[in-house]
């Protein structure tokens, strides 16, 4: 059976791809990014992004999981500053985790994002670079900057492969590109 889907070509630091467009809502699509295995884009989109943030003032990554995972790994080993995971689902050793409910569009559901109790300390009193693969309603970036309000952090500096939708609306984040929404 050979099916063919629907895609939006994008370039990032010389790498190319053809992202699959996806329904979010009826009469609305999105390009999906997914990073997760594609050592050639994150590792690309790192060496980039530690170039655009490379005078930004920030002392440690924050990411949720999972999609931008691979990509906070790399910009940390690239830009030499440690990152910190924001999960997804609490689990007992996580201790005294801090959280913050956001409303992901890919799924269309809240979820929950937690602060595990050991990056507590290596967050408090920091400044920090909020770090996601697309950043297209800004819920999860919310969710990022609340958690950092409530450990202490100070948020100064957000950045992203992608933002989505209304360019307007993402003039302080560092990105690489932008992809726009398709209604139908």
């Amino acid at each position: 059976m050979n099916s063919t889907k629907e895609t939006y070509p994008v370039e990032v630091a010389g790498v190319k791809r053809e992202l699959p467009l996806f329904s979010i809502k009826p009469g609305v699509r999105i390009a999906i990014l997914n990073i997760l295995g594609d050592t050639e884009l994150v590792q690309a989109a790192a060496k980039e992004l530690a170039a655009k943030l490379k005078d930004r003032d920030f002392d440690i990554l924050v990411t949720a999981e999972a999609k931008s995972i691979p990509l906070g790994h790399a910009l940390s080993a690239e830009m030499h500053r440690p990152y910190v995971v924001l999960r997804k689902s609490y689990k007992p050793y996580m201790g005294d985790a801090l959280r913050s409910e956001t409303l992901s569009i890919t799924t269309g559901t809240p979820q929950t994002l937690f602060l595990d109790e050991k990056d507590r300390e290596i967050i408090a009193g920091k400044k920090v670079c909020v770090l996601d693969d697309v950043i297209s309603t800004g819920s999860t970036l919310q969710g990022m900057r609340l958690i950092m309000d409530k450990a202490g952090a100070k948020v100064t500096t957000e950045a992203a492969i992608f933002t989505e939708g209304d360019r307007a609306k993402w003039i302080d984040i560092v990105a690489l590109g932008h992809l726009p929404v398709f209604v139908d």
